[in-house]
């Protein structure tokens, strides 16, 4: 690789890390109510939930990138905390189908509804196509990271 492609690979993963360590910053620096009403592992469970409806573990595990055993845990306090419901997988008689509550759909619109608006301040200042290419660029970024399959898990 040229020296060129060197430097644009360096600037991203520069700015890659930049992003999660402000995003961190920015996360912590929010007031709980409404920003961060779910921890992060919910937030993510739930939108998942919302738009692919009742999942069993392992394959929310499996469209998380993440161990079962995690998501077990995730989904156990998830339960316990009133945001989603365990009930009988009918595909498969040992399984189980998590699905979200009312009050973990609820939760989960009030914290993306804040969020959306949180963005919204912080790109204020750029035009409707620029941040159409953002979107398009992070998600196809997601996509590439989500196919992306590491040979450790950590």
């Amino acid at each position: 690789m040229d020296d060129s492609g060197d430097d644009v690979l360096g600037t991203i993963e520069t700015e890659i890390a930049l992003l999660m360590r402000m995003g961190e910053a920015t996360r912590r620096a929010l007031p709980v109510e409404p920003y961060r009403a779910l921890d992060r592992a919910a937030y993510v469970i739930l939108r998942q939930l919302a738009e692919a409806g009742p999942t069993n573990v392992s394959a929310l595990a499996a469209r998380l990138n993440l161990d079962g055993s995690t998501i077990t845990r995730q989904v156990s306090a998830m339960q316990r905390a009133g945001l989603v419901t365990r009930s009988p997988d009918p595909a498969d008689g040992r399984g189980t189908l998590i699905s979200p509550t009312e009050h973990g759909l609820h939760c989960v619109s009030v914290v993306r509804a804040a969020r959306r608006d949180l963005y919204g301040q912080i790109l204020a200042d750029w035009n409707a196509t620029d941040r159409a290419t953002l979107a398009t660029l992070m998600h196809r970024l997601n996509v590439s990271l989500s196919a992306h399959k590491p040979t450790a898990r950590n």
